[in-house]
């Protein structure tokens, strides 16, 4: 009981502690206005307020203390009494550092409680949801494809004009699909089966062949639209749906036929930071600049 009591004087203190700093930081802060009446007498109001409230809180912390018993005897400390004993300096530091260490403790039992009340009211776990079936794994076939399944597919997907496929295949079976885009681009996508694996974007006037696969354009702007199909790749993968993946993604691809064409969608500006929009958003399509697409 006389713990409970200490406790509650304490945080009385603290709250007093609080209020004060506040206050004085109101203080500082002063009015907001140029002279104005209204500011002033809404800043004197302000303070009163808080003022009160400071004489409540310290005449509530005066009753807490009134109402404190003086221990009779001192609190039983077991075996810790006997740090103070000890005359070096280094082992004088002691009790503060054990006073802090079981503090630590029971914060953490407090936190593990919680967090073990919080684990135990999931209703999503497996367990819950048992069954007796065993789910039959469905087959992944995206590997193991008809050597002409890429031709097929991509013939299958509505390309603007002037865009032109080529597939060899340097690496065995899997393809390598070398894109035209118009007089823009080119580019090489690295499929392996049906999964695209990498992408390499060139200008139209740079050589791109099975030799020089993962070199980078010299153009700066060929670059930055690489890095956003390495985004758009992996946004786009699926494993369940490789063909989709793949139609979705070359789809994606094409809408750059007019990268040095079209203005930003968000700033209206055909260059940003010596740039055109070289972002197309991945549903819409629509061109962004680099620094527009999340503003």
């Amino acid at each position: 009981m006389q713990v409970d009591k200490l406790n509650l004087t304490l945080t009385a203190v603290k709250n007093l502690r609080a209020n004060v700093r506040q206050c004085f930081e109101h203080l500082a802060d002063g009015t907001d206005g140029e002279g104005v009446e209204e500011s002033r007498n809404k800043f004197v109001h302000d303070f009163q307020d808080r003022f009160g409230a400071i004489n409540s809180q310290l005449r509530e912390v005066e009753q807490l203390i009134n109402g404190l018993q003086v221990p009779p005897t001192a609190y039983h400390l077991g075996n810790t009494t006997f740090l103070a004993q000890e005359t070096t300096l280094d082992r004088q530091a002691l009790y503060p550092q054990l006073v802090n260490s079981y503090k630590w403790i029971d914060k953490v039992h407090d936190h593990s409680l919680l967090a073990f009340n919080n684990l135990n009211q999931n209703t999503l776990r497996r367990s819950y949801n048992y069954c007796s079936q065993k789910r039959q794994r469905l087959p992944f076939s995206s590997f193991n494809n008809d050597p002409d399944h890429i031709e097929k597919l991509l013939s299958e997907i509505n390309h603007p004009p002037h865009t032109f496929y080529k597939i060899f295949r340097p690496f065995g079976s899997n393809a390598v699909a070398m894109v035209t885009i118009s007089n823009v681009l080119k580019a090489a996508i690295v499929f392996k089966g049906v999964l695209i694996e990498w992408v390499t974007i060139k200008g139209y006037d740079e050589q791109l062949d099975h030799e020089d696969l993962w070199a980078e354009s010299r153009y700066e702007v060929f670059r930055k639209v690489q890095e956003h199909a390495h985004s758009a790749m992996l946004h786009f993968f699926s494993p369940t749906l490789p063909d989709l993946a793949v139609k979705s993604y070359v789809t994606w691809l094409n809408s750059h036929i007019k990268l040095f064409l079209e203005p930003c969608k968000r700033c209206n500006k055909y260059i940003a930071n010596g740039l055109p929009p070289t972002w197309r958003d991945l549903r819409t399509l629509e061109p962004f600049h680099e620094e527009c697409r999340n503003s």
